[in-house]
C-alpha cells in the first residue's frame, strides 16, 4: 500500500465552499485512484485526508475533482492541492467549479508541448482549451474596433472573470454612493445659475485628493496648463515636432514664427495634436455638442516647466480663412477659453483613446487569447494570469454602453465616441506601447521634468528583468520557442484576431527568439500594470471640473472678444458636471480592495526556480517605491501614479 497524505484549502472568498460533495482522484504516471474520503469544503478552511493506494502511481500528473450536484447548485473555490509521498506536489487550482463538473489540475511545474514528448498531458490541453474556447468567445462591441470577448453584460462572463463578493460589493455600491451625492447636489441647485467660475466649488468633491484641490485652485495657471502634458494622465499627445505641423500663422505674425523657429532649431518646441477630433459631431440628449480638434504648440524652458505659446482650435481648410490663433498675450478671458477648449478635448481623447482602447480594450486583447491559446500548464500562462484579471468587458459595460455616460453628457457620446475609437485604432502601434520606443519617437527622453518618462522606464525595466528570469528557466534556445506551437497560436490570436492584422503596425505574428517572447510578455504586463496605473490613477486629479470639462455648449470661438458671459455660456449644465464629478470620483478614486503590483498571493508555479525570481522582482519593486519617494519628497508637485506600492496587478476596474 501506498500513502498520499493531502491538504485541500478552499478560498476565502464569501461564496467559496460547496454544500454538495467533491471526489478527489489522484493521477499518476502509472495509473490513477480515488482518494477514498469524500470532501465538503468550507470556506476558508484547509481538508486533510490520507489516501490509501494500492500501487505506487508513478510521479503524480493531474489531480481530478468530480464535483456532485445534490438539492442546489453552487461554486466552488479551491486553491490548492499539495500532496505529499516523500516528495511533495502542488496543484494550483485558483479556479470556480460549477455545477457537476470534473475539474483536471496539472501538477504546478510550467511545461509545454515540446517538454511533454510522451503526450501526458495532451488530452488535458486540447480539453481545456476546447472548453476555453466556448466561454471565451471573440465578438464585436462596436462594428470596425479591436475583437473582444464576445458579451455585454458582466453576467456574460465566465464565473472566474467576475470580481469576488468583496470586490464587486464595493464596485456596485460605490456608483450608488456616487449618485446619492449628485441627487442631494442637484436638489440643492435646481435654480442655480452658473455666474461665476467659483460656482464650481458648489459640486467639488473635497477631502478625497489634495492634489485635485490644488489642481482646483490653479488650473487657470499657464504653468500647471503644460504640466499636464509631461505628468498628467493622458501623456500620449505631447511630441517633439520636425516643422510648425500644421500650424497656420495669418499675416502680421512674424514675430511668433521666429519664435516657432527658435525653440523647434533649439530642441525645446512641443506639439500636442487633436486632430483625430476634428468633424465629429453629436447630439446627446436632443441636443448639439461641439467638439475642437486644437493644435497646442508649446516650449520647454531651462527650469522645465512647459509653457503655451499658441492655440489653434480648429484645422485649417482649403480655401478657407486661417483659424484664429490665441495667444498668452490676449485678454485673460479669451485665453482662459482657449485653454477651456484644449482641455475639454484631451477629456475626450483621455477617456476614449488612453483608457478605454489602449487600457481596458487592448488588456482584454491580451486576456482573450491567453485563455483560447494557451493551458494553465503553460509557463507564460502562469507568468501573465495574474495580470490579466478581472480585466475582461468590464469599463465598456458602464461608460460606454448605450446608456452609459458617454451617451449622457460627453460631447463625443451619441456615437462620436464610437467613430473616435475607430480612427485611434489605426494609431494601435506596437512601438507606442513600449516606454523606451514611444518616448524616443516622441522626443521625450531627455525631458528631466518628464517623471512619467523616468518611472515609465525604471518600472519597464524591473518587469523586463522578471519575464526574462521566467523565461530563461523554460525557454533554454530560441528554438524552443519556435517550436511552442501553443506560444505561437497565442502571438498569432493577439495580432491577427484580436487586433484584427496588426502586422502593419509592428505587431508580430510569430516568435522567433527568447528576446523577442521576452519583450512581448513584458509588454503584456506592463499595459496591464503600470501603463493603466499611469492613466487611470490620476483621473479624480486632472479630470474635474472646471480644469476638464465633459462637454461644452457653443462652438469653438471664431473671434478674440469672449467675455466672462461667454465662458459661463459655453461651460455644461450643472447636472452634467456634477455627473462628471461622481464618475471621475469613482473611477479615479483609492481601491480599496486591491493588490499592488507583484504581491499577488497566488502561486501558480512550483519549484525554487519561479519563486527566486519572484523574489528579486519584489525585491527591486520596493527598491524602486523608496527612491520614487525619496524623489517625490523633493517635488511640489509628486508623481506617484508608477509608484509599484501604488500600481495594481492587473486592470481591475
Amino acid at each position: 500500500m501506498v500513502v498520499y497524505r493531502i491538504r485541500v484549502p478552499t478560498g476565502t472568498s464569501l461564496c467559496a465552499g460547496s454544500n454538495n460533495q467533491v471526489q478527489l482522484w489522484l493521477v499518476g504516471q502509472h495509473g490513477e485512484a480515488a482518494a477514498g474520503t469524500r470532501l465538503r469544503p468550507t470556506r476558508g478552511k484547509e481538508e486533510e485526508l490520507k489516501a490509501d493506494v494500492r500501487g505506487y502511481l508513478g510521479p503524480l500528473l493531474l489531480v481530478k475533482l468530480p464535483k456532485r450536484r445534490l438539492l442546489q447548485d453552487d461554486v466552488w473555490s479551491s486553491v490548492q492541492e499539495p500532496g505529499n509521498s516523500g516528495d511533495e506536489f502542488r496543484f494550483p487550482c485558483y479556479h470556480w467549479v460549477e455545477g457537476d463538473d470534473v475539474l483536471s489540475l496539472p501538477e504546478g511545474t510550467g511545461r509545454t508541448v515540446v517538454d511533454d514528448p510522451q503526450g501526458l498531458f495532451k488530452k488535458h490541453r486540447e480539453e481545456e482549451l476546447e472548453k476555453r474556447g466556448k466561454l471565451y468567445r471573440r465578438g464585436n462591441w462596436k462594428e470596425g474596433l479591436i475583437l473582444n470577448v464576445a458579451g455585454n453584460k458582466l453576467c456574460d462572463l465566465p464565473a472566474d472573470e467576475r470580481f469576488l463578493e468583496d470586490k464587486r460589493i464595493d464596485f456596485e455600491t460605490s456608483p450608488a454612493k456616487g449618485l446619492a451625492d449628485l441627487a442631494v447636489k442637484d436638489c440643492l441647485n435646481v435654480l442655480t445659475c452658473w455666474k461665476d467660475l467659483d460656482n464650481f466649488n458648489q459640486i467639488f468633491w473635497s477631502g478625497q485628493s489634495m492634489l485635485a484641490e490644488w489642481v482646483r485652485d490653479s488650473w487657470k495657471e499657464d504653468a500647471l496648463f503644460g504640466y499636464q502634458f509631461l505628468n498628467g494622465t493622458n501623456r500620449m499627445l505631447l511630441s517633439a515636432p520636425s516643422s510648425s505641423g500644421r500650424l497656420v500663422l495669418p499675416p502680421g505674425m512674424q514675430e511668433l514664427q521666429a519664435q516657432l523657429e527658435k525653440e523647434l532649431q533649439g530642441g525645446t518646441l512641443f506639439e500636442a495634436d487633436f486632430f483625430l477630433l476634428d468633424a465629429i459631431a453629436n447630439v446627446i440628449l436632443c441636443s448639439q455638442q461641439h467638439l475642437a480638434a486644437p493644435l497646442v504648440m508649446l516650449k520647454l524652458q531651462p527650469d522645465g516647466k512647459l509653457l503655451s505659446m499658441v492655440i489653434q482650435l480648429k484645422l485649417p481648410r482649403v480655401g478657407s480663412p486661417p483659424p484664429p490663433l490665441f495667444l498668452p498675450t490676449d485678454t485673460p478671458m479669451v485665453w482662459l477659453l482657449a485653454k477651456c477648449w484644449v482641455r475639454s478635448s484631451d477629456f475626450q481623447l483621455y477617456e476614449l483613446q488612453s483608457h478605454l482602447l489602449r487600457g481596458h480594450l487592448m488588456a482584454e486583447v491580451f486576456a482573450v487569447a491567453t485563455m483560447r491559446c494557451l493551458p494553465s500548464i503553460h509557463h507564460i500562462f502562469k507568468l501573465i494570469i495574474l495580470h490579466l484579471r478581472y480585466t475582461i468587458i468590464r469599463v465598456r459595460t458602464g461608460l460606454g454602453s448605450d446608456m452609459g455616460v458617454f451617451n449622457q453628457v460627453v460631447s463625443t457620446g451619441g456615437g462620436g465616441h464610437v467613430e473616435l475609437l475607430k480612427r485611434a485604432g489605426a494609431f494601435l502601434t506596437y512601438s507606442s506601447f513600449c516606454p523606451l520606443d514611444d518616448l524616443a519617437d516622441r522626443g521625450l527622453l531627455g525631458v528631466k521634468s518628464c517623471y512619467y518618462a523616468q518611472d515609465a522606464l525604471w518600472l519597464w525595466e524591473i518587469i523586463s528583468r522578471y519575464v526574462e528570469g521566467i523565461v530563461n528557466l523554460h525557454y533554454k534556445t530560441g528554438v524552443a520557442v519556435k517550436d511552442d506551437l501553443e506560444l505561437q497560436s497565442w502571438c498569432q490570436e493577439i495580432t491577427e484576431i484580436g487586433l484584427q492584422g496588426a502586422q502593419d503596425r509592428g505587431f508580430s505574428v510569430s516568435l522567433q527568439s527568447r528576446d523577442q517572447l521576452c519583450h512581448i510578455v513584458t509588454r503584456c504586463i506592463f499595459t496591464c500594470t503600470g501603463q493603466h496605473s499611469s492613466i487611470h490613477l490620476g483621473q479624480l486629479d486632472w479630470y474635474t471640473v472646471p480644469s476638464a470639462l465633459c462637454t461644452i455648449w457653443l462652438p469653438p470661438p471664431t473671434t478674440k472678444d469672449a467675455t466672462l458671459e461667454t465662458v459661463m455660456a459655453t461651460l455644461p449644465s450643472f447636472h452634467q458636471v456634477s455627473l462628471q464629478m461622481s464618475i471621475t470620483w469613482q473611477m479615479g478614486r483609492y481601491q480599496p480592495i486591491m493588490v499592488a503590483l507583484g504581491q499577488h498571493k497566488e502561486e501558480y508555479f512550483s519549484g525554487p526556480g519561479p519563486k527566486a525570481v519572484l523574489k528579486k522582482f519584489r525585491e527591486e519593486l520596493v527598491v524602486s517605491d523608496k527612491e520614487i519617494e525619496i524623489r517625490n519628497a523633493k517635488l511640489d508637485m509628486p508623481y506617484e501614479y508608477l509608484q509599484p506600492s501604488m500600481v495594481e496587478n492587473s486592470v481591475a476596474i
